[in-house]
């Protein structure tokens, strides 16, 4: 498996998990409605672990442009691959979120809340509020991507010409990773609802805007911004804080 397909494999397996547990809380007529945040939380905790071990031998298993910047500016990871992993974490995430779409069709017919929609799609403040908003996604995407570096496993040998490449994560990451998202989750997530992740947020974002799904809201693009700017500006304080240590 090349990196860009498993980058892109693993982000959508990722998203498919991690929005499709949103989607079992919030939708009408799920056997999960009403859940709460604890099973939100622990659903993307574990949707993250389920990515970070598909992907994780093949490419490190980034599955976020945040964490791909933060390699990049540390010097850990090559500045030429950055494209090719950003556009595979975007597919994947557009992917991801059209098959909970397709899965949970019936369920999103059935609800008539457009803000109940759009959650299981991309985040939204619970009070808005840009300056805290962006902090916040800032904040919780340090503390992710600054805890990653720690855990990373340095290089990996590309089966295809056995060159190395600096990649960070390998699948013996994904359970501390895991663990790393869900304490984010339950401890900084209440305000934004912590994309820390612009591809999960903004791919997802996009197909909310073109799937059909009955009575639909604003994809309300004015916020779209803070979960893209926030975690990347999150990561690059990460990256210069471990450079610097």
């Amino acid at each position: 498996m090349t990196p860009f397909v498993a980058e892109l494999l693993g982000t959508l397996l990722m998203i498919l998990l991690g929005n499709g547990v949103v989607a079992n809380v919030v939708l009408e007529r799920t056997k999960g409605r009403g859940g709460g945040w604890i099973v939100i939380t622990t659903g993307w905790a574990l949707a993250v672990f389920v990515g970070v071990v598909v992907a994780g031998p093949f490419s490190g298993a980034h599955l976020n442009p945040a964490v791909t910047l933060g390699f990049a500016l540390t010097g850990q990871f090559a500045w030429s691959a950055v494209p090719g992993y950003v556009a595979a974490q975007l597919i994947g995430a557009a992917a991801g979120a059209a098959l909970v779409w397709l899965f949970y069709y019936a369920h999103l017919k059935a609800t008539e809340d457009p803000a109940s929609k759009l959650d299981l799609f991309c985040t939204s403040p619970a009070i808005a509020d840009r300056r805290f908003n962006f902090a916040g996604e800032m904040i919780a995407t340090f503390v992710l991507i600054f805890s990653v570096f720690y855990i990373s496993d340095g290089n990996l040998t590309l089966p295809d010409d056995g060159t190395t490449l600096p990649v960070g994560l390998g699948s013996v990451g994904a359970l501390p990773v895991a663990f790393i998202v869900w304490a984010i989750g339950l401890s900084l997530g209440g305000t934004t609802g912590y994309a820390i992740n612009p591809a999960r947020d903004l791919a997802p974002r996009a197909m909310h805007a073109l799937l059909p799904m009955g009575t639909k809201g604003s994809s309300r693009w004015s916020y779209a911004w803070i979960p893209v700017l926030g975690p990347l500006c999150g990561a690059a304080a990460a990256a210069l804080l471990f450079s610097g240590i």
